[in-house]
């Protein structure tokens, strides 16, 4: 096997530059607030991105700028960096294309839901509530995470509110505490995901500048699908690309 094979297998089945899509159509469940909508969180490695597709609703965040709240609307394009606590609030059939960095890791954990410190300081009594995988009535168990979540979120936006962006730190402290035993799972779907990706565009960059084309040869045509079933995202159902290639061909 050449390293150009090694380097085909291992993106086979990844989308571009490693990201990932998924398409979510965002809970119309109301909040402890009132507010229908998703589970407040923020990812602590990965950027990202909405594109709206249908419906209206609002983006609420909490960072270093304080807290902000972004209407959303078909064709808005909005995205956040590591670190940005964000909730979905759904205004009517909010419904958008997520594209996530780094394919794979927010899988493996790379969230953190903003529940109450008391949660966030026991592994166990967050996992309870975070992990609904087992929960004999998974909407029931996603009503209850989403909402524990949330109110979590209003208490960390009060404490921003009079104390400013330093009020983060304990979340954030919190949240690296929590995922501490994932991280060597997150190095691993980073590496042979996002970095194979990077490196190979660099090989590529090198091979045009010293005016070969072989690479180009090896272009193909990748078709993918949607699971069939909606699984209980964080911020709504969710059909997420799932790297299975429906079909293969030369174009």
């Amino acid at each position: 096997m050449t390293a150009e094979d090694e380097v085909n297998g291992l993106l086979a089945g990844v989308f571009p530059a490693g990201t990932a899509p998924s398409r979510l159509a965002v809970y119309d469940w109301s909040g402890p607030d009132g507010l229908p909508g998703g589970s407040a969180h923020a990812h602590l490695a990965c950027t990202e991105g909405y594109v709206v597709v249908g419906g209206r609703g609002r983006l609420q965040t909490l960072s270093s700028s304080g807290f902000a709240e972004t209407p959303l609307d078909a064709q808005t394009v909005a995205w956040f960096e590591p670190g940005v606590i964000h909730r979905l609030v759904n205004d009517g059939d909010l419904r958008i294309v997520v594209l996530m960095q780094n394919s794979g890791l927010p899988e493996a954990g790379d969230c953190v839901l903003t529940f109450p410190p008391d949660r966030l300081a026991d592994p166990s009594a967050y996992q309870e509530v975070a992990s609904i995988s087992d929960a004999a009535d998974a909407e029931a168990a996603a009503r209850r995470r989403k909402d524990l979540s949330v109110e979590g979120f209003l208490q960390l936006r009060e404490k921003v509110a009079s104390e400013g962006p330093r009020a983060l730190e304990d979340f954030y402290r919190a949240a690296v505490a929590l995922t501490a035993s994932r991280r060597k799972q997150w190095h691993d779907v980073w590496s042979n995901g996002a970095l194979v990706a990077a490196r190979t565009t660099g090989r590529q960059l090198d091979a045009l500048d010293g005016g070969q084309t072989d690479h180009l040869y090896g272009g193909r045509l990748h078709i993918e699908g949607y699971p069939a079933d909606r699984r209980f995202g964080m911020c709504g159902r969710l059909e997420t690309y799932n790297g299975t290639p429906r079909g293969r061909r030369g174009s």
